[in-house]
Parts: C-alpha cells; structure tokens; sequence
C-alpha cells in the first residue's frame, strides 16, 4: 500500500547538502516526492511509498547528512499525490 508524509526538518538543515542527501536516499527506498528548502530554514519533504521506506527515511531524516544538525522533524499523514519519482525543488 502506498503512503503519502509529509516531514519538516528543523536544525541546521540549508547548506549541508540535506536536500541532495534526501534525494538519493529516497531513491535508493524507491520512494516518490521532493525535498526543498523552506524560508524559515527548515526542510519540507513530501514523500510516497510503502510505509517500511517511509519509516526508514523518517528515521534517517532524524539524523540526516553529517554535516547537518537536527533538532526536530514534524511528519504527518497526507493524501497520496502519485508523484512520478523524487526530485529537488529549488
């Protein structure tokens, strides 16, 4: 069954590679979405597949590249968008 979250990363976050990070470790779950940098210097993803990889990238993102910082990460639950693959938003 397909999932759809939504994940705001708080911390040090912009600048450290997280957005580029997210995206192949998305891929590599073989989840669909997209990963951008947000004006309050959080990151958004949204994210859609099975709940195992869903999990495991909500786990990864509570650690996130190493040079990032994570102080929180907010996920909720959303309505499937059927996104075709991951992608970076600028």
């Amino acid at each position: 069954m397909v999932e759809h979250r939504t994940f705001r990363i708080h911390g040090r976050v912009q600048g450290v590679f997280f957005r580029q990070s997210t995206q192949k470790k998305a891929q590599k779950l073989g989840l669909t979405g997209y990963v951008r940098n947000e004006p309050d210097d959080t990151v958004w993803i949204e994210a859609e597949g099975p709940t195992e990889a869903l999990d495991a990238l909500a786990q990864w993102c509570r650690k996130g590249p190493p040079a990032a910082r994570v102080d929180r990460v907010d996920v909720q639950l959303g309505a499937v968008q059927h996104y075709a693959d991951f992608k970076v938003q600028r």
